[in-house]
């Protein structure tokens, strides 16, 4: 889910005088503005932080849980346990048979290790596990309690309900601010740098927004190229923005879960037939999933989501599930023209610069077509 970035960046300036492609520079990095207006970025979308999607409406910040996280929950105190107990005895075979010890000896320095090691691994094994299961619950209990920001495509608004209020914020899609924030510092490991990406809108003094770090720029603007498809009638369903790998059929659910294994492991035995991969890369395959208890954590994944399933659209104020239903066609929000014309300069003009960065783009486009209109 999204979290605050570093405190040390800058809360952006959203004046109403800001549009796509504008850059706001600060001491360690600079703001690059995507919106608004939303142009087309040209950039594959991915969008691991969205929730649920139909035809109405999508809820951005809280994506469906992931197979991974339990994985690395149960799977590194497991993984880590066996380690302990296990790989120092075995350190001290290696290094029997290799001073030329006897058999018996060998045998009890083995045991005496395992005596020693088996002790501290268990106690490490559930500490960790502890530990992780108080990481989940404390997320799994904000998931509970956090509405997430929802872009309804019928209307083109987008619903915020900032914190400690009861009633939500309805704002304009095109109205909307986006950015992506580049920054860097020197640490003793070296230089450290960091990139996020942001939404919000700013009424007076107050700033209301989402912010989360990427890893890259390029896939923080991949995280807007997501919202800004979906409400411009270019993504229709998650699987193209959630399921790069291809790990969901045409029947199975839209989040991840026991037939992703199934999937994948179809796929890996496929891919060895084919040629495409080999018997160790798929020796390990197993060990990876061994090593994380199996199908274990995909079976917690499931149970996860239809808890959330079951208990989250309680948390949704009356004026924001009215506002959530769907509309008849007619009566549908149409783009602006000033969208669609620039939009259109956008494509053509990466067409012909295709390696020219995308916000460089969206600068020259935006100095082609001045204009004194003053945006909310």
């Amino acid at each position: 889910m999204p979290t605050s970035l570093d405190s040390a960046l800058p809360a952006p300036h959203l004046e109403s005088s800001r549009k796509a492609g504008d850059v706001e520079p600060f001491l360690s990095g600079k703001i690059t503005y995507l919106a608004p207006l939303p142009l087309p970025t040209a950039l594959p979308p991915h969008g691991p932080h969205i929730g649920e999607l139909n035809e109405v409406y999508m809820d951005f910040g809280l994506g469906s849980p992931q197979v991974f996280m339990w994985q690395m929950t149960l799977g590194l105190p497991f993984s880590g346990t066996l380690m302990l107990a296990f790989l120092p005895p075995m350190l001290a075979a290696f290094l029997g048979v290799l001073f030329g010890y006897s058999q018996v000896e060998v045998w009890d320095s083995v045991l005496g290790v395992f005596d020693e090691s088996y002790g501290y691994a268990l106690v490490s094994g559930f500490c960790s596990l502890f530990i992780g299961l108080g990481v989940w619950h404390h997320n799994h209990k904000k998931r509970l309690q956090i509405i997430p920001t929802r872009f309804n495509r019928q209307r083109r608004e987008v619903c915020f309900m900032p914190e400690d209020t009861t009633e939500p914020v309805f704002v304009p899609w095109e109205s909307l601010s986006a950015w992506v924030i580049e920054a860097q510092g020197a640490t003793q490991y070296g230089t450290h740098r960091q990139y996020g990406m942001g939404i919000g809108f700013q009424h007076g003094e107050t700033l209301t927004s989402v912010e989360f770090p990427c890893f890259a720029l390029s896939l923080a603007i991949s995280h807007w190229e997501a919202i800004r498809g979906y409400m411009e009638y270019e993504i229709h369903d998650l699987k193209s923005i959630q399921d790069p790998q291809d790990l969901q059929g045409p029947d199975d659910p839209p989040h991840e879960g026991l037939h992703t294994f199934h999937n994948a492991r179809a796929r890996m035995h496929q891919q060895i037939r084919d040629g495409q991969r080999g018997r160790v890369s798929g020796f390990f395959w197993y060990l990876y999933h061994v090593m994380t208890l199996w199908t274990i954590p995909n079976h917690l994944t499931e149970w996860e989501v239809r808890r959330l399933q079951r208990m989250a659209p309680n948390a949704l104020p009356d004026i924001m599930r009215q506002w959530s239903a769907p509309l008849p066609k007619e009566q549908w929000a149409k783009p602006s023209e000033e969208l669609l014309r620039l939009s259109a300069q956008v494509r053509a003009l990466h067409k012909r610069q295709s390696r020219r960065p995308i916000t460089e783009i969206f600068a020259v486009v935006q100095r082609a077509n001045p204009t004194d209109k003053r945006r909310a």
